[in-house]
């Protein structure tokens, strides 16, 4: 096989809209991390899948859809992590303040802005994907 012609490896999965969704979502990454090698910021990127996928349960799965996550590694050595729903949204500015830090809720894209590289947020049709990616090492 031509490596040339294989600049990345990509593995993706689908999930119900259910709250046991997100430890499902954080197995197969760990899984798909570790048929890679991949360990360099294994902890963050699982953190971050988690906050994706549970924001995709709570804000972007309408009733009777579900979320795809997609893993993408490129031989440059960068992970991109892709939550897809069929939800609206854009990108926000994140914010927080102090008198919010000990909430329970609302940090997600707060976490995966501080641990990513680069996020972001993509149309599909129907929906968007939400998307981060990090220097990992790879290839």
């Amino acid at each position: 096989m031509n490596e040339q012609l294989h600049q990345s490896h990509t593995r993706e999965a689908f999930y119900r809209r259910d709250r046991r969704s997100v430890a499902l979502a954080r197995e197969f990454t760990r899984n798909t991390l570790a048929d890679w090698e991949i360990t360099d910021r294994a902890d963050e990127v699982l953190l971050c899948v988690s906050e994706l996928a549970t924001n995709a349960i709570l804000h972007g799965v309408p009733p009777g859809r579900g979320l795809a996550l997609r893993l993408c590694v490129h031989l440059d050595g960068v992970l991109r992590v892709e939550v897809h729903d069929s939800g609206t949204g854009q990108r926000r500015e994140v914010r927080t303040r102090y008198r919010d830090l000990h909430a329970e809720d609302g940090r997600g894209l707060m976490l995966v802005s501080m641990l990513a590289d680069k996020w972001g947020v993509g149309e599909r049709a129907p929906g968007k994907v939400v998307w981060c990616e990090f220097a990992v090492g790879y290839g």
